[in-house]
């Protein structure tokens, strides 16, 4: 083969490289999306409207310049589409461009907390890399195109026009080999008409916010007339873990669930307990639980991390400052927390705030949990209810059901407990996330497990440590995430009020919840963001 054949060949090569970069970086958000093959068995618009643009401009400083801003369109719709898959499977819904950015710093840093910041980091600089050489790949392919087009200018009209006329035929009668892509393709063009979109309706719903963030009755209460039926009173909040509607109805882990319930239900019931339950929806699925916890407490519907922080860096009243101005003692007990939590004294408030590191344990960790539930529960008892104390309020997070769920703790005898080094043998005694992540149907098993394993040890607590002056309220947080819920699944938790005072409970007669801590599918179901008014409104003269 003489020198000639060998550049007419790389010049084909070359040719069709091109052809398949351009093909497949115009599909692409498509093929993420679906996640089928068949979303590559399609039309591009984009390609042919990158080819048309290059074709007819003069100037060859311009056609490489347009031809970067194609690739980074390209690059930016698969990157979009990828962040949306990826939101979608943790927290429910797609990627948000306007509010979603902070949540995805949050989920950097769960990166780094579980590989270290080296390794995040270099995923960081790959991925930039990456990035950096589709957009130059994508654009040298369309500037060789651009060569070839312009070589064979006939045969290169002949071919578009028959190629357009095509998508236009196949986007009048709408053909679609996967659902929600269509044959004729534009996905970068969507794209940008999803994310306009999402701009739009962020700035709708900001100002619908802002409206209902600045009337507030409860604020110009009196304190001596907020929560007079709840005097003398230890009110402990609990937000447990991913407890979602998924670990008590229609799944093949929620019969264990309901099982441990029930078995709570009659615990309770023999130490002189009432409850009362049903479902809240929440702001937040999967993850990003302090949406959840804003929400519940400012009774506002706080549903990103943008939202969030412009709340918590004002002055709304929440619930624990409400217990607080009325001369209750107020506290957290963060067990994920490694640090002081500056938006718990500055925004909530509380008066005293635990973390991992400040309430003695000396125990191994559960992957993600620092702090094994039932210990939690007994440092709380041991150093707050069983000390001399005015009326207590407490939030406490109950952090064993958090993801990964595996290795899990199991009881103790409450007396053992110590400083939690008795927990020590235990996480080697379960399987690895890596071991049971290779499969979802374990994922879910192990999901419930920790669920049985956190309200068994809550109503083990409840029953253990007598206490006529408690008063519960125990709620999920969110959904667990799509491995374990389900693709589309709601964002409905279960909540409950526990107390030993039938006057407790009979100020909640009104709204009808069902007896018992296992709500049924007929259960009431609020929006989260109605807790803290109708709440407020039982518990106040």
């Amino acid at each position: 083969m003489n020198d000639r054949s060998i550049r007419t060949v790389g010049r084909n090569l070359a040719t069709a490289f091109s052809v398949v970069v351009l093909f497949v970086a115009s599909l692409a958000p498509g093929l993420i999306d679906s996640g089928s093959a068949l979303a590559l068995v399609r039309v591009p618009l984009e390609a042919m409207i990158a080819l048309l643009v290059l074709a007819i401009l003069p100037w060859r400083a311009a056609r490489r310049v347009i031809a970067v801003l194609f690739g980074v369109l390209f690059v930016s719709a698969t990157v979009g589409a990828a962040l949306d898959r990826a939101f979608t499977v943790t927290v429910g819904q797609p990627f948000n461009v306007v509010t979603g950015w902070p949540e995805l710093v949050d989920g950097y840093g769960v990166v780094r907390d579980s590989l270290g910041s080296f390794a995040a980091g270099a995923i960081l600089v790959l991925l930039g890399l990456v990035t950096l050489a589709s957009i130059l790949l994508i654009a040298w392919s369309l500037l060789h195109l651009d060569r070839i087009v312009r070589l064979h200018r006939r045969a290169a009209a002949i071919g578009t026009a028959a190629i357009t006329a095509s998508w236009v035929v196949l986007a009048l009668v709408a053909v679609q080999l996967v659902p929600g892509e269509p044959v004729a393709a534009s996905d970068a063009i969507s794209s940008v008409e999803s994310r306009v979109a999402q701009a739009n309706a962020a700035a709708r719903d900001q100002a619908a916010f802002d409206r209902q963030r600045a009337i507030d009755p409860y604020s110009v209460v009196p304190a001596s007339q907020l929560l007079t039926g709840l005097k003398g009173k230890d009110v402990i909040l609990v937000f447990v873990e991913s407890y979602g509607q998924v670990a008590v109805q229609n799944t093949s882990f929620s019969p264990g669930v309901d099982q441990v319930l029930r078995q709570g239900n009659a615990q309770l019931a023999a130490s002189g307990y009432s409850e009362r339950s049903a479902f809240l929806t929440s702001s937040t699925y999967g993850g990003i639980s302090w949406l959840a916890h804003s929400t519940l407490q400012t009774g506002l519907w706080i549903d990103s991390q943008q939202t969030y922080d412009k709340v918590t860096s004002g002055n709304r009243l929440t619930l624990s400052d409400a217990f607080r101005n009325a001369g209750w003692r107020t506290m957290s007990d963060v067990p994920s927390d490694t640090r002081p939590w500056a938006i718990g004294s500055k925004f909530y408030h509380f008066g005293t705030e635990l973390n991992s590191l400040n309430v003695g344990y000396q125990g191994p960790k559960f992957s993600y949990a620092r702090v094994p539930d039932q210990y939690t529960l007994a440092y709380f008892q041991q150093h707050e209810l069983s000390q001399p104390h005015k009326p207590l309020m407490a939030e406490i997070d109950l952090v064993s059901s958090h993801n990964p769920w595996t290795p899990l703790p199991h009881l103790v005898p409450w007396t053992s407990i110590g400083d939690g080094s008795v927990f020590d043998p235990q996480p080697a005694q379960g399987q690895s996330p890596a071991v049971v992540w290779q499969d979802p149907t374990q994922v879910q098993k192990v999901y419930g497990e920790s669920i049985q394993y956190t309200m068994g040890a809550l109503f083990s607590f409840l029953t253990t440590f007598d206490d006529p002056n408690l008063v519960m309220v125990v709620l999920g947080d969110h959904q667990p995430a799509a491995v374990v819920s389900g693709t589309g699944s709601n964002h409905d938790v279960p909540i409950s009020i526990i107390s030993k005072d039938t006057g407790v409970i009979d100020r909640i007669s009104g709204w009808n919840w069902q007896p018992g801590m296992l709500p049924s599918p007929s259960a009431p179901i609020w929006r989260m963001d109605a807790f803290r008014n109708r709440f407020l409104s039982a518990y106040s003269r």
